[in-house]
C-alpha cells in the first residue's frame, strides 16, 4: 500500500476524530436520557429526595448541554474532514499542471540555444545507429541460422533420395531379372 501524504492522514484523522466524536455523543445522550429518566422516577417517588432531584435534574441539563457542544463539534470535524478532501483534489490538479509546466519548458530550453539542440540531435542519430546495427547484426545471425538448418535438412534429404534411388533401382533389377 502507498504511503500516506500529511494531507491525507490530517483528512483522516479527523474524520476519525468526528466519528468518536459523534459515539462520545451518543453515549453521553443516551447516559442523559437513562438520567433523566431516573430523576423522574424519583420525584414520583417521594417527595423528601426531592433536594437530590433537583440536583440530579441539574446535572441531566448540564450533560445535556455537554451532548450539544459534542454533537457541534463532530459536525464542524466532518465538515474540516470534507474540506480538506476537497483541497486535497484541487492541490493535486495544480501538482500535476506545473510538472507539465516544467517539462515543457525543460524540452524548450533544450531545444532553444544551437548547441543544446546539436548535442541532442547527435545523441539521438548515435542512439539510432545503434540500434540499426544490433538489430542488423540479429537479423543477420537469424539468417546465417536459417540457412545452416535449410543447409543440414538438405543434405538429410539429398541422403535419403540417393537412398531410395538405390532402393529403386536394385528393386527394378529385380523385377527384370524374374522376366
Amino acid at each position: 500500500m502507498a504511503e500516506q501524504t500529511r494531507t491525507q492522514r490530517q483528512a483522516a484523522g479527523k474524520k476519525a476524530a468526528a466519528t468518536r466524536k459523534r459515539n462520545a455523543a451518543s453515549q453521553s445522550a443516551s447516559a442523559t436520557k437513562r438520567s433523566a429518566s431516573r430523576t423522574t422516577g424519583s420525584a414520583r417517588a417521594t417527595v423528601r429526595n426531592a433536594r437530590t432531584t433537583a440536583r440530579s435534574a441539574g446535572s441531566t441539563a448540564s450533560q445535556a448541554s455537554n451532548v450539544l457542544t459534542r454533537s457541534v463539534d463532530a459536525a464542524t470535524t466532518s465538515a474540516e474532514a470534507a474540506a480538506r478532501q476537497a483541497e486535497r483534489i484541487v492541490l493535486i490538479q495544480v501538482g500535476a499542471a506545473l510538472e507539465a509546466r516544467d517539462s515543457v519548458l525543460k524540452t524548450v530550453r533544450k531545444y532553444s540555444d544551437p548547441r543544446k539542440r546539436t548535442t541532442s540531435l547527435k545523441r539521438f542519430e548515435r542512439r539510432g545507429e545503434t540500434v540499426l546495427r544490433r538489430t542488423r547484426r540479429r537479423a543477420e545471425q537469424e539468417a546465417k541460422s536459417v540457412r545452416r538448418e535449410v543447409g543440414g535438412v538438405r543434405r538429410d534429404l539429398e541422403g535419403q533420395l540417393g537412398d531410395l534411388r538405390t532402393d529403386a533401382e536394385q528393386f527394378a533389377g529385380r523385377i527384370n531379372g524374374l522376366r
